[in-house]
């Protein structure tokens, strides 16, 4: 018979349970939501020419159309956090599908520029919910294996990129770039149309005080992956068990589950109150310190990919742009953005085998460096296969220290301000991605690639700096609820496997 007044926490449960089938469809959802996000953010880098040319439009007009698809995201980044955070992962998750799906498809029926401009930045708003399938997903995975599968759901997003570098070398040739948009809106209907079998997440709704309905969700996840719960009762991790607890306890008829309806009080206080959470001080060193990476990781990680683009064109007068591509061709663009996409591939292995070895701190502050030096020798002219060497390990490198960010963030966070947190850190991000062409690229366009490159790299070293002062190392430690939990060395033990 099971020990009634035994407790097990949901980060017990979920060791239990272990990663298996149910996880598996998480992360094929989750994935879709990454995949969309990937190829409407790398299609503004072959749409602009198209659409210039179709509609006469001016050089500010064809940046628009990225501009305000990166304003997008940066509203939406915090809208959706806080919606997840206090109405449920799941209500965020649908309102995400819809304006992203509904944005995509309308984009590509744009029948003149300012409705193309209003469609995209709308689409831009769903494309900032990008942080809340993380945190979702991130919030169903064990802590023993957390990084090791977060960084597998990162190359969801290195997927999306190859496609649409696919999608865009053969279409755009060919056709008009209405129909690259279309074909790129897919895996956001798909993530709308699979959207009723998306489970809601049970740390929020333990947060919440519904802990019979996260046990329900844990039991089904544990006949999916044919495991077994541990012996007891699933205790909120915000609460401590008393003797008093129990006793009420084995009273109950439900002798699987402790909901305290102090839960409930708790939620109502903070629902409204979740980013001033994010300045208390247990969170305000790690807020602003996250907000920096995420702002340099953006900033290199887009820029890298417009350079590319830039030193593809052969439109540049310059001297080190027309040695670079003298032997191009009309399709050098989407050839060098294809070959640096492939690039993402073998960065996300290496994050893959060091975030879990020797923590996430450190494995940022390795790829920060070595994404330095990758890039250091575009300060002068080189060939065009060394420029292109060096733009692939840069960009290697930049999204490895992306990925494990974004899998710091939601780690460091507690479930009460989670999707808040790392949606307002990405909404920094956006800045990063917003301001990269109009300073950066501008200056590789008058010329000035040794300013542009030292700019970038300045960038790349104060993020790895700020990397350093983070306050605590989270590989494999169990995740916090709130605020109010202390979030020291100390705090918690990490799990064995």
């Amino acid at each position: 018979m099971t020990d009634q007044t035994s407790t097990y926490t949901l980060d017990e449960a979920l060791v239990s349970v272990g990663f298996g089938k149910f996880q598996g469809w998480l992360i094929v959802y989750a994935g879709l939501g990454s995949i969309a996000e990937a190829m409407e953010v790398m299609n503004l880098s072959f749409i602009g020419p198209s659409v210039r040319s179709e509609w006469n439009l001016s050089s500010t007009e064809e940046s628009l159309i990225t501009t305000v698809v990166f304003a997008g995201m940066l509203i939406g980044a915090y809208s959706w956090g806080f919606i997840s955070d206090n109405f449920g992962r799941r209500k965020g998750l649908l309102s995400i599908a819809i304006v992203t799906s509904g944005a995509s498809v309308l984009s590509s029926l744009s029948p003149n520029y300012i409705s193309l401009v209003i469609l995209r930045c709308i689409g831009g708003i769903g494309l900032g919910g990008g942080p809340t399938y993380n945190s979702w997903f991130l919030e169903f995975v064990p802590a023993p294996n957390r990084g090791i599968w977060m960084v597998i759901f990162a190359t969801f997003w290195t997927v999306g990129t190859i496609v649409e570098a696919s999608l865009a070398w053969i279409i755009m040739p060919r056709f008009d770039w209405r129909w690259l948009l279309a074909i790129s809106s897919i895996p956001a209907v798909a993530a709308l149309v699979f959207y009723e079998l998306v489970p809601e997440s049970p740390r929020f709704l333990c947060l919440k005080g519904r802990t019979k309905e996260a046990y329900e969700i844990l039991k089904r996840a544990s006949v999916v992956n044919k495991s077994q719960l541990p012996p007891g009762i699933l205790l909120s991790d915000q609460i401590t068990s008393s003797d008093e607890d129990l006793e009420t306890l084995e009273d109950s008829q439900d002798t699987h589950l402790l909901s305290p309806k102090r839960n409930n009080k708790i939620a109502s206080k903070t629902r409204f109150s979740s980013l001033w959470m994010l300045f208390s001080s247990n969170l305000s060193r790690t807020t602003f310190l996250l907000w920096i990476v995420f702002f340099g990781n953006s900033f290199s990680y887009y820029g890298i990919i417009l350079l590319t683009s830039q030193l593809s064109n052969g439109e540049s007068q310059c001297s080190s742009f027309t040695i670079l591509t003298a032997n191009g061709s009309d399709d050098s663009t989407y050839r060098d953005v294809f070959i640096t996409s492939l690039a993402e591939l073998p960065g996300l292995v290496f994050a893959a085998f060091t975030v879990d070895r020797i923590g996430r701190k450190h494995s940022m502050e390795l790829m920060f460096f070595i994404g330095f030096v990758f890039l250091l020798p575009l300060i002068s002219l080189q060939s065009e296969i060394f420029t292109l060497v060096s733009l692939f390990g840069s960009r290697m490198f930049i999204i490895g220290t992306f990925t494990v960010a974004n899998i710091y963030a939601p780690e460091i966070y507690p479930t009460a301000v989670r999707a808040t947190g790392v949606g307002i850190a990405s909404s920094v991000g956006r800045i990063g991605g917003m301001i990269c062409p109009l300073v950066a690229v501008y200056l590789v366009d008058e010329c000035h690639q040794a300013a542009a490159i030292v700019l970038f790299e300045a960038v790349i070293i104060l993020s790895g700096f700020c990397v350093m002062f983070f306050p605590h190392e989270t590989m494999a430690r169990e995740l916090a609820d709130t605020v109010s939990e202390p979030i020291s060395d100390t705090a918690s033990e990490p799990i064995s496997p």
